[in-house]
């Protein structure tokens, strides 16, 4: 009876053992355990970015990436290098893999719900960051993180219209990626609060796709079709500076023979609003890290989160942006 019962504890000492290593693997399946979860596993993110096109998609990443080592969360990462095809691939690598949560800033609005489906049907859940999708089907994510960018483009014309008084304007606007979120609604809101001003003219827009050399690019083009323009706005910093260098090389003036409002307020753009190159700028804050983190948590925990959480933002002048740049986080 003693050799029999050493068997019997023997055997019963590894039913304990693959009990728990299969509870320690749990974390992987689609979300249904994290650190903020029952199982108290570690959870695992799958993470999409855009790219680097930007100075503010750089601190957005740094953000990201530091925010989820405090928060005790695994981390997969990849840059899609702003092309939809490869942030597609990126989030179906991210199911194959059983990540507890997937969170990416789409490079476009439309084209998402298949994979968007693939992930939930794999019960795991979607956080979208910085950027929506257009999909009538809302059941496919679980929150959208960051910005009014409606309300920022309103914000730009608002200044322009106060700015510009009754005076007559030929504003040229430098627009984002081609059908991103942020270009589509700044182009928007930027229009919405400008229509009542007769005065207020918009004689081109092209995209210069978030980028400084394509701000520059098209600035250059600009400037060679238009001998009247009096302000530019650009869709984020990146392409305001990238316009600088083409108004400068033109002979003219940044920010006095042609006003420019632009947003984002990264670094390099608020010291060029306080050189006085830039002549507004509109918030919006890439900080996203610690925000996301605290969501996936929740989510991954089963507890209901808002549908929108914003960030937020304010605007800067020339004075505010030299108050506020000593103590700039990006």
């Amino acid at each position: 009876m003693g050799k029999l019962r050493k068997r019997m504890l023997t055997a019963l000492a590894g039913v304990v053992a693959v009990t728990g290593l299969l509870s320690a693997c749990g974390g992987g399946s689609g979300g249904s355990t994290g650190s903020g979860g029952s199982g108290g596993d570690k959870i695992t993110m799958g993470f999409a970015q855009v790219g680097a096109e930007s100075g503010w998609r750089t601190a957005n990443t740094k953000s990201i990436q530091e925010s989820a080592t405090s928060a005790g969360i695994t981390l997969k990462f990849s840059d899609a290098q702003q092309k939809q095809a490869n942030q597609i691939q990126a989030i179906r690598s991210y199911i194959q893999q059983r990540v507890d949560v997937i969170a990416f800033s789409p490079v476009v609005e439309s084209g998402w719900d298949p994979v968007l489906q693939e992930a939930k049907a794999a019960k795991i859940p979607v956080i979208l960051t910085d950027r929506a999708v257009d999909s009538k089907d809302t059941s496919l994510y679980a929150t959208f993180l960051g910005s009014d960018f409606i309300k920022e483009g309103e914000k730009a014309g608002e200044w322009l219209v106060k700015d510009a008084g009754s005076k007559p304007t030929n504003v040229v606007e430098i627009s984002g990626t081609t059908g991103s979120a942020p270009a589509l609604d700044r182009a928007e809101g930027f229009r919405n609060a400008t229509k009542a001003s007769p005065n207020i003219k918009i004689i081109a827009s092209q995209t210069g796709d978030f980028t400084r050399a394509g701000g520059k690019q098209v600035m250059e083009a600009f400037l060679k079709a238009h001998k009247d323009i009096d302000v530019l706005y650009a869709h984020n910093d990146d392409e305001g500076l990238g316009a600088i260098e083409a108004i400068k090389a033109a002979g003219l003036t940044p920010g006095k023979d042609i006003k420019i409002i632009t947003v984002d307020a990264v670094h390099d753009g608020m010291q060029a609003l306080a050189d006085g190159e830039i002549n507004y700028i509109v918030e919006c804050n890439p900080l996203l890290g610690p925000q996301l983190m605290d969501l996936a948590k929740q989510v991954v925990d089963g507890q209901s989160i808002p549908k929108r959480v914003e960030t937020k933002e304010t605007t800067f002048d020339q004075a505010q942006a030299k108050e506020a740049l000593p103590s700039r986080q990006y």
